[in-house]
């Protein structure tokens, strides 16, 4: 509570100036509507009550695990919240070209520009179309997740001597360093019930970020580049160098379709280990073996950049996007508490939240393995949004995943590319 009590204090000459500005919010009530239940509802609303203290409002939070169906409802009946918190920016999009956002303050996209890492990645992702067409800042990104990284055992590379690459094509030459000394580099698994493939679309996406520059990745996932555009199948066909190699992968890859990512892991564990790397994002410890200390047992490292490129540092992941659905003085003041480095800190200081701010204090961090992804974040020129979850659903979570399991059994990356954009014709 100290931490708290410290940056609502901290905050209070940013809220006396809102209030010469546009009043005083003493009294008045702010709601705000977002995705977490459980201990992620402790973590927000411990934000929001450095916020109240700041500014004397009384903010009152909701959490939904339909948020996605309920947003819509309150807002068509014009009882929305006056912030929400939408998990994906797409949904965002949709609300802002129906007239259900208002435009963050002037200013705000300068802000992001000059205080987040990649910013103007930032100012794209919460750019929406409004009702007239007219693009405008809506969203303001706060609490953000990597999916651009590598897992390994540190023991296991320091007993074989290897070291962490710095580029993919370092990445590429361990990867065959592993097999001439007679181990497999790679666990890959696509398995998930009725999301398998799932795994596969980040691999994706994250290589046609280091092979293709973001104007190609946003293109393609509005569909505004095709499918089957030689430079996605090339990305699709680079996930083939890693998933359709025997020699590459534990099982073999006739296995990478069959095996589910959350067993996949696992072989970074055996004795002898069955591979040595495994790409997923932050939140598979939750399926390593009961015990395991990140940062000891397991660590992870960046999932590089081609060198020859010369792309920067893009990094893959998610995150929610904060936008105002019933406007008020107080919802403004909300926004602009949540630029802060205390409403970052605050958060940081608990458990699972990772930012893009660069002027927040990295001690803070409560888990050192939060901090050192953080790092990789602050180190992005260029963040992208994962790309299935902004395509329509019958794509993102259906033809894309399909696609992925056929191609890792062994149909062409044409062939499959071919029939996602069919998929996607068919839904215009």
């Amino acid at each position: 509570m100290k931490h708290i009590l410290y940056a609502g204090a901290a905050a209070l000459a940013l809220s006396a100036g809102m209030a010469t500005a546009g009043g005083h919010l003493a009294g008045e009530q702010i709601t705000v509507f977002g995705p977490w239940l459980g201990p992620d509802q402790e973590n927000v609303e411990a934000v929001l009550a450095g916020f109240a203290a700041a500014s004397g409002a009384d903010v009152r939070y909701v959490g939904s695990d339909s948020f996605e169906q309920q947003i819509l409802v309150d807002a068509e009946a014009g009882s929305a919240a006056n912030v929400s918190a939408f998990p994906q920016p797409g949904l965002a999009s949709d609300m802002a070209a129906r007239g259900f956002l208002t435009p963050l303050a002037d200013g705000t996209a300068d802000w992001v520009r000059e205080n987040y890492a990649a910013g103007q990645s930032w100012v794209d992702l919460g750019t929406y179309s409004g009702p007239d067409g007219t693009d405008s800042l809506y969203g303001f990104f706060y609490k953000v997740d990597v999916k651009s990284l590598v897992w390994y055992v540190p023991e296991n590379f320091e007993d074989a001597g290897y070291d962490i690459p710095d580029t993919m094509e370092d990445l590429i030459a361990l990867s065959d360093q592993i097999v001439a000394d007679g181990g497999t580099p790679w666990c890959i698994g696509l398995g998930s019930g009725g999301a398998t493939g799932w795994p596969a679309t980040d691999w994706v996406e994250d290589l046609l970020l280091r092979t293709q520059t973001p104007d190609v990745y946003d293109q393609w996932v509005s569909n505004e580049i095709p499918f089957n555009d030689p430079r996605i199948v090339a990305a699709i066909d680079e996930f083939g160098v890693f998933a359709r190699n025997d020699d590459y992968v534990a099982g073999g890859a006739g296995a990478v379709a069959s095996t589910d990512f959350r067993d996949s892991p696992k072989g970074l564990f055996s004795s002898p280990a069955q591979c040595y790397l495994h790409r997923q994002a932050s939140f598979i410890p939750a399926f390593f073996p009961e015990g395991t200390v990140v940062g000891e047992d397991a660590d992870f490292f960046y999932f590089p950049a081609f060198a020859s490129k010369d792309l920067g540092a893009p990094v893959l992941g998610a995150g929610t996007v904060w936008a105002i659905t019933n406007d008020s003085p107080g919802a403004q003041a909300l926004i602009e508490y949540l630029k802060t480095p205390e409403a970052h800190e605050i958060w940081m200081a608990r458990k699972g939240f990772l930012t893009p701010h660069m002027g927040v204090d990295a001690s803070v961090f409560s888990d050192p393995t939060l901090a050192k992804m953080n790092e990789i974040l602050l180190n992005a020129t260029t963040f992208r949004f994962d790309g299935s979850d902004l395509m329509p659903g019958g794509v993102g979570a259906g033809s894309f995943w399909t696609g992925m399991v056929d191609y890792a059994g062994g149909k062409s990356a044409q062939e499959v590319a071919d029939e996602i954009q069919a998929s996607w014709d068919a839904l215009k």
